[in-house]
């Protein structure tokens, strides 16, 4: 089946000599993966590899066969040729991420649109933007209400957040969080992309990022710590 749509590149891997394995989420399917021969051969000027960067978003024609095997690319273009993601360090080490976050956190073919238009707009504000520190805390917050695990704020007022519910109680419990740590993410709560408030010290975004990959780690099956946390907390220290 031909299918055309927009894609997020969420990983590349190199097969053999010359070949990529490319995980991409579109906007029509869901997640899918495609065989890229010769990405590395210069006869190919079609499958650069510069389109398989982390967070690209491509516009694609592929061939679909939906049979659990990797697919095929027909066509590609950059939908959204980025002016600062990939030369900013910054805004790079956010885009790697994102994708090793979204690689251990969508697991479905089935398509998610609403899930595709915020990730498109929100890499589209953060490749136009420069106060930008707070931008990957607010980006994994936002993220868990598509995959059903977004914090309860009926009662905020509470003192201590519970992990594993996912609600602010009036009580600690063993998967709570400290009363410093529960008014952080009240206040990240409150936050949007836009927002140009110096809400945060440079430690207490520390705390929050440890907050967050420990709760995607309590609502999503198999989820694993990205490999490049270490290096994002080392920019924004």
């Amino acid at each position: 089946m031909l299918v055309k749509t927009k894609a997020i590149v969420i990983s590349s891997l190199k097969y053999q000599e010359k070949s990529l394995i490319v995980k991409c989420f579109t906007q029509s399917e869901g997640l899918k993966s495609y065989f890229v021969r010769d990405a590395f051969s210069s006869r190919k000027s079609n499958q650069k590899i510069a389109y398989f960067q982390p967070l690209t978003i491509l516009e694609i024609e592929a061939i679909h066969k939906n049979k659990g095997t990797l697919e095929n690319f027909k066509e590609i273009k950059i939908a959204t040729p980025f002016q600062s993601i990939y030369s900013d360090i910054y805004k790079s080490t956010i885009a790697m991420f994102i994708s090793e976050i979204l690689h251990h956190s969508i697991h479905e073919e089935e398509k998610n649109e609403a899930l595709f238009t915020f990730l498109e707009t929100a890499l589209n504000w953060l490749d136009t933007h420069n106060d930008i520190a707070n931008f990957h805390l607010i980006l994994l917050l936002e993220i868990t209400k598509y995959f059903g695990f977004y914090p309860d704020i009926s009662q905020l007022e509470n003192t201590f957040f519970e992990m594993k519910e996912g609600v602010f109680s009036p009580f600690q419990a063993v998967n709570s969080l400290s009363e410093h740590e529960s008014d952080l993410l009240k206040k990240l709560i409150e936050l949007r992309f836009e927002s140009d408030k110096k809400t945060f010290h440079s430690s207490e975004r520390q705390i929050i990022l440890k907050i967050l990959v420990e709760y995607y780690g309590f609502h999503l099956e198999g989820f694993k710590k990205p490999k490049s946390l270490e290096v994002l907390r080392e920019v924004f220290s």
